[in-house]
């Protein structure tokens, strides 16, 4: 629950309001808190922004005693957007951090289907005009990939994937140099059969004429 408090200082005496967030918000990810913090942030005035902090895990107000209005409408504003925070789709590196799985076994999970995307995110890069795109994951989803150990599983078919992979390269290797060298074989006794029909002097007998 969300907790309001006036900290006293001798000189700049503050107001301070705690949000705590449900596990199935963050998800056991300190990379989720910090992405949810980054959330509500975008949806408080510029001027407030820095007010929000995260401490211990939880989203943190301080501001000014003599900004007690602004503290009240910050704290509606982050209030508001707490409500339905656990179903704030999954961006890559939270999920990444909560599946404990890396960039390289994120992007072929996702295509292959076994990370089920939950859609795609467009954002501008901080100070640039350039744009990125990317999927994002929805909580539920994840949540249930996390609890029945679906990353373990996918990391063992993976190795017997590659393991077969690697058995069938072979094969097809020592096939093609096994073919290669049956053609050898086989080019070496059709010269050998040609040299031992040849007749001798047959060039001479040719070039008198003897064959018109």
């Amino acid at each position: 629950m969300p907790n309001t408090k006036t900290k006293n200082k001798s000189d700049d005496p503050e107001l301070i309001r705690e949000w705590s967030l449900p596990v199935a918000a963050t998800l056991g990810s300190a990379v989720r808190v910090k992405g949810i913090l980054q959330e509500v942030r975008s949806r408080l005035p510029p001027a407030v922004r820095k007010s929000l902090n995260m401490q211990s895990g939880e989203l943190t107000l301080v501001m000014a005693e003599s900004s007690k209005t602004a503290f009240r409408a910050t704290s509606s504003i982050v209030t508001e957007a707490l409500q339905d925070i656990a179903k704030l789709p999954i961006i890559p590196r939270e999920i990444e951090d909560i599946l404990g799985i890396t960039t390289s076994e994120r992007k072929p999970w996702l295509e292959d289907g076994r990370l089920p995307s939950a859609g795609t995110r467009t954002v501008r890069l901080q100070g640039r005009a350039r744009r990125i795109t990317f999927h994002v994951f929805n909580p539920r989803i994840v949540e249930d990939l996390l609890d029945r150990g679906a990353v373990d599983e996918w990391r063992e078919e993976d190795a017997r994937t590659k393991a077969e992979n690697r058995r069938r390269a072979a094969y097809h290797a020592k096939l093609t140099r096994s073919l290669k060298k049956q053609e050898k074989v086989k080019q070496a006794d059709a010269n050998a059969d040609d040299a031992a029909t040849g007749l001798s002097g047959w060039d001479e007998f040719g070039s008198e004429g003897l064959l018109w």
